[in-house]
């Protein structure tokens, strides 16, 4: 069966005729144009926008504000350390914390201020009495002497308003002097006064007898004891105390001399003077005001605080020093107690004529060394000096050397009489 094709439809475009605008300003109908309305402005660019800005992610934030948080840590702990390095110790004395209250306000005079601790005040305890030469035993028979000395533990002035505790025998810094002659029997009784704090006892550099007689006479307080022995040898002996502490008890004053003199005696003199150097080491500084007591510490050390004749400062000048007259002969008895250092003892203005040091024998005075400047005495010896008095005036009698010289060790020897321009004349 046969079909018959159909034709297509084309659908074509519609143009739209648009009247062609006018030449030369005129419209196609040859009057003039109408104006075309000119097209709007166009709008300005807009400005160009700033780059962006990179900045620190939140994990470099978070990170940044913890090295901040950490660095002020650091500050304060050091701050913390300095504060708590300065603070005051439990020991020393706090400011005062002030406290809010309610309550009334006290007056002054009802809580007081406190206030530092008053320093003492100066000691006027009298200066002990000073021990007198015992006479000459001159030429005589061997005889039984018997000699009583009692340890008194009492205050004394030491210096310009400072005290000491002294133990003592008799009394007196050095104690008594023993005078008797070689071949004597000495009985030596020794009384510890009642009330006394300490032990003590008597050894004799003068005795051949173990510890000098300072093991049979230690005596509690309230006690005595006795003994006895032979003067085998002439001599100028030192005595002390045999007690523990040693070196507190010969510090505080428990020494003395004991004279043996050979069988014919000594040859007469016009004045016979008594001096011994001593140390003293004190509690607390050299200078503070009070009663003092002995310083172990600083007597270990060897750092005496004074050096004295006859214990204390001054104790032989003014209206104590050593008196005789022109042309007169002088016998100084002289011993170092120590406990620990030695003297060179020496008068300034006057040669020694004889001095006799321990060992020297004393009934042959043709073996004393003559004309000497000064006497060198250990610590524990001794030595008689004779000097002949010249020339008035006041003459200085120290140890030579200088530091124990300014710790005290200074003593007058007054000369008074006429003048002698022979010897010594000023000139004007």
């Amino acid at each position: 069966m046969s079909t018959e094709a159909k034709p297509k439809r084309v659908r074509l475009p519609i143009v739209e005729s648009r009247p062609e605008p006018p030449q030369n300003g005129h419209s196609q109908n040859g009057g003039p144009a109408p104006k075309r309305p000119a097209p709007p402005p166009k709008a300005p660019a807009p400005p160009p926008l700033p780059p962006a800005q990179t900045g620190p992610s939140w994990a470099q934030f978070i990170g940044l504000q913890v090295t901040l948080l950490a660095a002020v840590a650091v500050v304060f702990g050091i701050l913390a350390i300095g504060f708590f390095a300065n603070a005051p110790t439990a020991t020393e004395t706090a400011a005062p914390v002030a406290v809010a209250s309610t309550a009334p306000v006290a007056s002054a005079a009802a809580t007081p201020a406190a206030t530092a601790t008053p320093a003492p005040a100066p000691v006027t305890a009298a200066r002990l009495p000073q021990p007198t030469v015992a006479p000459p035993v001159g030429s005589r028979a061997a005889q039984t002497v018997k000699v009583t000395l009692e340890a008194r533990e009492l205050d004394g002035m030491l210096a310009e308003g400072i005290g000491y505790k002294y133990w003592t025998f008799g009394g007196t810094v050095p104690g008594p002097m023993i005078r008797v002659r070689q071949g004597d029997t000495v009985e030596l009784t020794l009384t510890n006064a009642a009330g006394n704090t300490a032990p003590h006892s008597i050894d004799l550099q003068a005795v051949n007898g173990p510890g000098g007689g300072g093991e049979v006479t230690m005596v509690a307080p309230g006690q005595s004891k006795t003994f006895k022995f032979q003067a085998l040898a002439a001599g100028v002996f030192v005595y002390q105390s045999g007690s523990a502490p040693l070196p507190q008890q010969v510090s505080s004053g428990m020494y003395g001399l004991i004279v043996v003199e050979p069988p014919q005696g000594l040859p007469k003199v016009d004045r016979e003077f008594y001096v011994m150097q001593g140390e003293l080491y004190l509690d607390g500084k050299r200078d503070d005001h009070g009663m003092r007591t002995y310083a172990n510490d600083k007597a270990l050390a060897n750092t005496p605080d004074y050096v004295v004749f006859n214990g204390s400062v001054d104790a032989l000048t003014g209206a104590n020093a050593l008196r005789a007259k022109t042309g007169e002969t002088v016998r100084l008895f002289f011993g170092v107690a120590g406990p620990s250092h030695g003297s060179r003892l020496r008068i300034s203005g006057e040669i020694f004529d004889r001095v006799a040091l321990e060992g020297t024998p004393l009934a042959d005075q043709t073996r004393w060394t003559t004309n000497a400047q000064g006497a060198s005495v250990p610590v524990g010896g001794t030595a008689i000096i004779e000097l002949r008095a010249e020339v008035p005036g006041r003459y200085s009698m120290t140890d030579s050397g200088l530091g124990h010289a300014q710790q005290g060790a200074i003593g007058d020897l007054i000369i008074d009489g006429a003048e002698n321009p022979g010897v010594f004349s000023p000139q004007h």
